[in-house]
Formats: C-alpha cells, sequence, structure tokens
C-alpha cells in the first residue's frame, strides 16, 4: 500500500528546432541568374548586328541633331527622319514656313544673298585670322614675360630698401599680360593718403622695374585704383582724379628711369571700379597701381608696312 504514496513524476524533454533562416539567399540568387541571362543575350546581339544596325540603335536612343540622311525609311528609324525641325514621324505635316534666305537645290543664291553671304563669310574669316594672331602672340611673348617676371623680382630682392614692402609688390603672368601691381597693406601704404605722389620706397619700386619693360617691345597700360570709402577735402577732386594723377606720376617716375614715351599706351583712373578684391571693396589692398604689358605688338611706324 505504500507504493501509492510514492509521488508520479513527469519529465518533459524539449528538444530545441534549428530556426528558419529564410528565403532572402533565393531572390538574391533570382535576380542573379536573370542579371546574367540578360547580360549574356545582350552579348549576343551585339554580336549579331551589323555595324549598320548598332548606328540606327544609337541614334534610336540617342537622335543626333544632325542626321547623314534625310531619309528614315527602313532600318531602325522606321520610317522617322531628322531634319532641321528635329525629328518628324512619317505623315507627319510638314513645316510649311520656309526661309526665303535660302535658295532652293540646284539653284543660285539672290544678288542679296550672296551679299550676305559673302560680308558673313568674309567677317567670319576676319574674325578666325584675329583669333589665331592673338594666340601666336601669346604664345610668341609668354616665355619672354615670364622671364621679364623673373627678372622684376630679381630687382626687387637686390633692393635691400625694399624687403620690408615685398609684400606689396606683386608681378604675375595672365591673360591679359604681364601685370605688375603696387599695392597698399594694412599699416603699410605706398602712397600718403589723399596725395598723388608716392613715398620714396615706392618711387625705388617703380623705377627698379623700367629697365626690364624698356628691353621688352610690348605696349603698356597704367592704370590707378582706389579703395571705397576715401574723404576728400575739395569737393571737385574724387577718386577719379586722384586714381589718374596717381597713374600718371607712375608714367612720369618710369620715363625718368629710362622707358621711353611711345611704349605708353594708355594713363587711366579707374577709382573705385575695379577692386582688388571685389567682395571687400573697402580693403587696403584695394589702393594699387597697376602696370600691365600687353601681349600686342607695337604699332608700325608711319610710313611701313608690315
Amino acid at each position: 500500500m505504500a507504493g501509492y504514496d510514492q509521488p508520479i513524476i513527469i519529465k518533459k524533454v524539449k528538444r530545441n528546432k534549428h530556426a528558419h533562416h529564410g528565403g532572402a539567399w533565393k531572390i538574391a540568387y533570382a535576380d542573379f541568374v536573370t542579371a546574367m541571362m540578360a547580360f549574356f543575350l545582350l552579348l549576343w546581339l551585339i554580336s549579331m548586328t551589323t555595324p549598320e544596325q548598332k548606328e540606327g540603335l544609337a541614334n534610336y536612343f540617342a537622335p543626333p541633331n544632325v542626321s547623314m540622311s534625310v531619309s528614315g525609311a527602313g532600318g531602325i528609324m522606321g520610317g522617322t527622319a531628322l531634319d532641321a525641325n528635329g525629328a518628324q514621324s512619317a505623315g507627319a505635316a510638314p513645316d510649311i514656313t520656309a526661309d526665303v534666305s535660302l535658295a532652293p537645290d540646284g539653284g543660285t543664291l539672290g544678288a542679296q544673298g550672296a551679299i550676305l553671304g559673302g560680308r558673313n563669310g568674309d567677317q567670319q574669316t576676319d574674325h578666325d585670322e584675329t583669333k589665331a594672331s592673338s594666340e601666336a602672340l601669346k604664345s610668341t611673348y609668354s616665355q619672354v614675360f615670364h622671364s621679364a617676371a623673373a627678372s622684376i623680382r630679381q630687382a626687387w630682392q637686390a633692393n635691400p630698401d625694399l624687403t620690408e614692402v615685398s609684400d606689396n609688390l606683386l608681378v604675375e603672368v595672365t591673360d591679359e599680360g604681364l601685370d605688375i601691381q603696387i599695392i597698399d597693406q594694412d599699416g603699410a601704404p605706398m602712397f600718403p593718403e589723399g596725395s598723388k605722389y608716392p613715398y620714396e620706397i615706392t618711387r625705388k619700386a617703380i623705377a627698379a622695374i623700367a629697365p626690364t619693360l624698356q628691353k621688352l617691345s610690348n605696349q603698356i597700360n597704367i592704370s590707378g585704383h582706389t579703395a571705397a570709402g576715401g574723404t576728400y577735402a575739395n569737393p571737385r577732386y574724387s577718386s577719379w582724379e586722384l586714381s589718374t594723377d596717381r597713374a600718371n606720376v607712375v608714367r612720369s617716375i618710369l620715363g625718368e628711369s629710362g622707358l621711353v614715351e611711345n611704349r605708353i599706351k594708355s594713363v587711366i583712373g579707374r577709382s573705385t571700379t575695379d577692386p582688388f578684391f571685389p567682395n571687400d571693396p573697402y580693403m587696403a589692398a584695394n589702393e594699387r597701381i597697376k602696370i600691365t604689358v600687353l601681349y600686342e605688338a607695337p604699332p608700325v611706324p608711319p610710313g611701313l608696312t608690315p
């Protein structure tokens, strides 16, 4: 009877099943197989088409502005022709607006058309010749200007008095020519405020470049520039007069230092219209003198032909 009092123990064993991995890899594999099939199909199509068919396919998806032929019959174009009016399918109404300035096929230009055509052709020819001549001049003088820039820097460095204003002296070859600029710096102006006459150290810097400029045969522009915000005691004397006077004084100093007068093409004052720093016209560096040796060839003396 005692055996009936023994507790009954039920043992449940749980078995861990493997987690479900999902089917994402099947989708990725299917995409890969589809892409490979499309790739090999593309290779097969390319190998089976002729060069003319390939060109037609390319023109269909990216039509050029000018067609090799005005006829679009047959082939991949399917009756579509490309003309001056763009792609026009067969059967579409043509543009009845005619350009009366053009002669019909097999005809000749009228008197007015001939005159206009000849004039435009001459203008284009002149433009091309002028552009080619300008490029030739730049190519000719580019190396000369780089050598001249090195000579000017050397002349400035050779003068110990100019060491303290070395940051005020700039020289570089640009698209316009050889640019030489004498600029103001904060606390180191090159001209007294409101005066057209430079400091002595500025005069030395200007005189040092004259021998190098004299060796060049090109024309020279000199322009004066001022910073915005200047005040003038004389109401009849403004930044325009000041910038012009400074440019003319620089011309005079160059002449005294050996540069002949016929080398100067222009002496102008630009006031505040052409700042060195356009974003801040009040900066001291906008107050400057700019000397530009142009790519332009020297003028031909009277009585001589080039």
